[in-house]
């Protein structure tokens, strides 16, 4: 389950962890999981990597993009370094997908990958 941030999304049915992960407890599903999109939590809620450690045992899927332009994760108010390292601290071993819209074609919005030592 993905909270949008209302900023983007006004009016759909939960934007913060909170609420999404309450929803989550409460279908008491084991295939339902969290869908921490960075960029929604940084835009809706702050405190990112609070959120991140708070809400580790209900994440299912990380997704990644800047803030506030939603381009590629090499710009903006997210320090992404610290955000990996803090993944790797919480030992999460899931999937990180990249939700942004790119300032370029394909392979030249890839290369900000090279800049932070990833493959």
């Amino acid at each position: 389950m993905e909270p949008l941030n209302p900023n983007d999304n006004p009016g759909y049915f939960y934007s913060t962890l909170h609420e999404a992960v309450s929803l989550i407890e409460e279908l008491a599903l084991p295939n339902l999981k969290l869908q921490f999109d960075v960029y929604h939590v940084a835009r809706s809620e702050g405190d990112v990597l609070v959120k991140l450690d708070e809400y580790r045992t209900h994440i299912g899927n990380v997704q990644i993009a800047s803030v506030p332009a939603r381009a590629e994760p090499d710009e903006g108010e997210i320090a992404y370094p610290v955000i990996f390292e803090a993944l790797e601290r919480l030992q999460y071993e899931g999937w990180i997908g990249c939700e942004y819209h790119p300032r370029s074609d394909t392979d030249e919005g890839l290369i900000w990958m090279n800049r932070m030592g990833m493959r």
